[in-house]
């Protein structure tokens, strides 16, 4: 099944959109080839310009504490799991503690890095990284992989407190989903939400099925619309039946 996930505020757009540069992240500074560390570096610097826009601790610490309260309300359930409970519990509490300890913005650290800046300030022209415009960039990028990758792990460290504590946020939101099976008629699907406050919309589709779906959504009316692509991967209508799988997600 592919996942296609569609977020209802402007803060879970935000928060999807840091994960997936955090994964990202991760993933090149694991590789070896210098490529794969500029693409870290890349990665990186978008992380500052999206963090740069919003005060990430700030919403991250209201969305624990909102989820906090939610389960809190289910202590003494008969038909909830206590221990399991509590241990999501310790775990909000462990990383609103560490939000709290640290220090002003996500990010701050590399924004005072004036070589960081350097590169990120060439970052955003065309081939504005080439070892003529930035040699020392280029020294680096040509040392041993392990050097290199201990630099990006010390930039990065500060930064972990905050992509836990996202992975947490959304973690919890992904496992409130209601999961149902679904018909898009003629490609086409409609849901009134009888304004309902949800944050996060995901919708599975067969991989098999050549089916994309096109998504808008408010707190009243969800729709629905597959495409399926051309032989210039252009989307166009489908017009035939699409099975998929609808969850909702608000905790």
């Amino acid at each position: 099944m592919i996942l296609y996930e569609y977020p209802f505020t402007e803060r879970v757009r935000s928060l999807l959109r840091l994960e997936d540069l955090f994964d990202k992240l991760a993933f090149f500074i694991d590789q070896s080839h210098p490529y794969c560390h500029h693409a870290a570096l890349t990665a990186l610097f978008e992380i500052l310009e999206v963090t740069s826009r919003t005060d990430l601790k700030g919403d991250l610490l209201q969305e624990l504490e909102r989820q906090r309260q939610v389960l809190q309300g289910l202590r003494n359930n008969p038909q909830v799991a206590q221990e399991a409970l509590a241990g999501v519990l310790s775990e909000i509490e462990q990383a609103q503690q560490s939000l709290n300890a640290s220090a002003g913005k996500a990010g701050h650290h590399l924004r005072d890095n004036e070589w960081l800046t350097s590169i990120r300030s060439r970052a955003g022209i065309p081939g504005g990284t080439c070892e003529f415009d930035l040699p020392s960039y280029h020294a680096w990028l040509m040392r041993e992989a392990e050097s290199r990758r201990r630099d990006l792990l010390t930039w990065v460290q500060p930064l972990h407190k905050f992509s836990a504590a996202l992975g947490m946020v959304l973690r919890l939101l992904r496992e409130s989903a209601h999961h149902s099976r679904q018909v898009a008629t003629q490609g086409s699907y409609q849901q009134a939400l009888q304004g309902r406050s949800y944050a996060l919309l995901q919708v599975r589709v067969p991989e098999g099925a050549e089916a994309i779906p096109e998504i808008s959504a408010n707190r009243y009316m969800l729709w629905i619309r597959f495409t399926a692509p051309d032989g210039d991967l252009k989307p166009r209508s489908v017009d035939r039946d699409v099975e998929f799988d609808l969850a909702l997600c608000a905790l």
